[in-house]
């Protein structure tokens, strides 16, 4: 393959990537080279194991550039595929500029602003493909800011990234690195109001302690503070880490399609807007298993059903824990706010609803919620607690 880069798309481009697809029935992982042509935006894959081919060159529905990063876990006919690295060096020259991944953490002081600033960061063309709410322990600041650990500050540094949840997200963009820190700003905020207005920190920031942001200095931070964040190095899922409530909240799932539409950091600052504490968030890219297990009780009642599955199984959704004003009264609270399952329906008899400011069909309408107060336990639970 020609290992110059074209200006041009030709027919004979093609970016090459190493993927693998875990395959229940013998419970083990296949791998394959998966071929992405971006003329026509079909997909072809290469069994390794087996050394034959596996998919001929075809278009496979919802599958864009922007899906074509390391990590990503891609839906290619009923089957996830997750990238898991680079399949030649000029699809590692191409792409790894194209969709440059890095990480960016809204730090504590800036929580209550998440919305806004994923708003901001959706507008500026990043795409969130993994984001997680945690508290961070002091083995995990010190990994962070490891190039700070002799200043005198440094003990203040540790104390405050503990002191309340962050919310952490490896985030992509053309040369995402270098547009991150440039929307990001300055570290010292009344320096950014002054040469930056608009960046995260001009607008959200305090102090250079408390400036609202964080994001990797370079590419060679970023992937190193990715790993830390979301790679094997990860802290697991305990009582140190762990964000979630469980008492008199909620299971809010903000679906694929309003992930991939840009809605997330809107569907969150309408939730806010009304009073409710969002306690715990994370993204996961559910299988069929999954999800068919977790909507179990809708089979057989709902005729979407099979779409629904699909549209859960489509790409990242956001599970998210709500807590509203009420407390006791949450479940039934939140149901009622983000309204009938019909956005059409919502926005004829209930036009404040989320649904109907951000739902499409029945399939597509933003959000799952918790139906029956006895199920919200057990709906977050099941994300919080047995999925991660």
């Amino acid at each position: 393959m020609d290992k110059t880069l074209s200006p041009v798309i030709t027919n004979m481009d093609r970016y090459a990537f190493l993927a693998e697809w875990f395959e229940p029935e013998s419970f083990r992982i296949r791998k394959f080279i998966l071929f992405y042509y971006p003329i026509d935006h079909s997909i072809a894959l290469y069994d390794i194991d087996y050394k034959r081919q596996f998919l001929r060159r075809t278009n496979v529905e919802n599958i864009t550039p922007e899906d074509m990063f390391v990590g990503n876990t891609m839906k290619i006919f009923a089957r996830h595929f997750k990238i898991t690295d680079y399949g030649n060096d000029y699809t590692r020259k191409v792409m790894g500029i194209n969709m440059q991944r890095t990480l960016g953490i809204i730090k504590p002081e800036a929580l209550n602003q998440k919305g806004a600033i994923i708003r901001m960061l959706t507008k500026h063309g990043f795409k969130v493909s993994k984001l997680r709410m945690l508290h961070m322990t002091e083995d995990l600041v010190k990994k962070l800011y490891s190039h700070h650990k002799d200043s005198l500050s440094f003990p203040a540094v540790i104390a405050h990234m503990t002191s309340s949840p962050v919310i952490a997200m490896e985030l992509l963009n053309d040369y995402g690195v270098s547009k991150l820190n440039e929307l990001t700003g300055p570290s010292n905020p009344e320096i950014a109001r002054t040469e930056n207005p608009e960046s995260i920190r001009a607008c959200f920031g305090f102090d250079e302690m408390r400036n609202g942001f964080y994001c990797s200095p370079s590419q060679e931070d970023a992937e190193h503070e990715l790993e830390t964040f979301f790679g094997n190095d990860a802290p697991l899922s305990s009582t140190t880490t762990d964000t979630c409530v469980l008492v008199n909240t909620t299971c809010c799932v903000v679906k694929p399609h309003a992930v991939r539409e840009g809605y997330l950091g809107d569907i969150i600052n309408f939730i806010e807007k009304e009073g409710y504490m969002i306690t715990a968030m994370q993204m996961f890219y559910l299988d069929h298993v999954h999800a068919e297990e977790f909507l179990e009780v809708y089979r057989g009642v709902l005729k979407e059903y099979p779409d629904i599955i699909n549209e859960m199984t489509s790409g990242g959704c956001v599970a998210m824990e709500i807590m509203g004003p009420t407390k006791e009264e949450t479940p039934q609270d939140f149901r009622n706010f983000v309204g009938p399952s019909d956005p059409e329906m919502a926005r004829h008899l209930r036009p404040d609803t989320l649904r109907a400011q951000f739902g499409k069909t029945k399939v597509q309408n933003a959000v799952h919620v918790t139906d029956l107060p006895e199920d919200a336990l057990l709906e977050v639970e099941y994300f919080f607690k047995i999925l991660v």
